[in-house]
């Protein structure tokens, strides 16, 4: 019984350890700019968006050099490189281009039902990223709420989305000039 619970002890210390190491090997980085919304990407992979409110996220990655992206449908892409030390944090700083805005008439998409629109549900809610015809367009929780949406000329688009907490949305919505499209959302999808 004792050598049992000798190996579970040591069993246990084992994946300590291994957890601790694996902390020592990740470092942070906090961004902070215009626009805040905008989604960020490390290495290629969309981490959230690089702020709210106002307030910078700060996302855990690996320690080492990684390229950093960041995306909004109304602005070029900033791309920097950032080295990353364990433990710490790297802050960068970043302002966006805006691009051409587009010329009315526009249709509106946005996301409805899912989750109860408040102050916490907007903080706290889905930053999993919206993607129309294959770009960056914004997280869910933006679009889900009456007064918010996307305005895009009228047309067909592929729309993409995988939600942790709505599941996968791959579908092709049409919007019509001056009408709101909303794509339904339901828990456990």
């Amino acid at each position: 019984m004792k050598k049992i619970i000798g190996v579970s002890v040591l069993a246990a210390l084992s994946i300590f350890a291994l957890a601790v190491s694996a902390a020592d090997d990740s470092g942070y980085i906090r961004g902070r700019g215009n626009p805040t919304g905008a989604g960020l990407f490390v290495d290629g992979k969309y981490v959230g968006p690089a702020g709210r409110f106002s307030v910078p996220e700060k996302y855990a990655v690996a320690a080492g050099d990684h390229e950093i992206v960041l995306r909004d449908p109304r602005f070029e892409d900033f791309t920097t490189k950032l080295s990353v030390k364990p433990g710490k944090t790297t802050k960068f700083k970043y302002k966006l281009k805006p691009v051409e805005t587009p010329k009315p008439p526009f249709g509106r998409l946005r996301f409805g039902g899912g989750e109860a629109e408040s102050f916490i549900s907007v903080t706290t809610g889905d930053i999993s990223p919206v993607y129309i015809n294959d770009k960056f367009y914004g997280f869910l929780d933006e679009l889900n709420n009456r007064g918010g949406g996307l305005l895009l000329p009228p047309g067909t688009y592929k729309l993409r989305c995988s939600s942790t907490l709505f599941g996968e949305i791959n579908q092709d919505v049409t919007l019509t000039a001056n009408k709101v499209t909303v794509v339904p959302l339901s828990k456990g999808k």
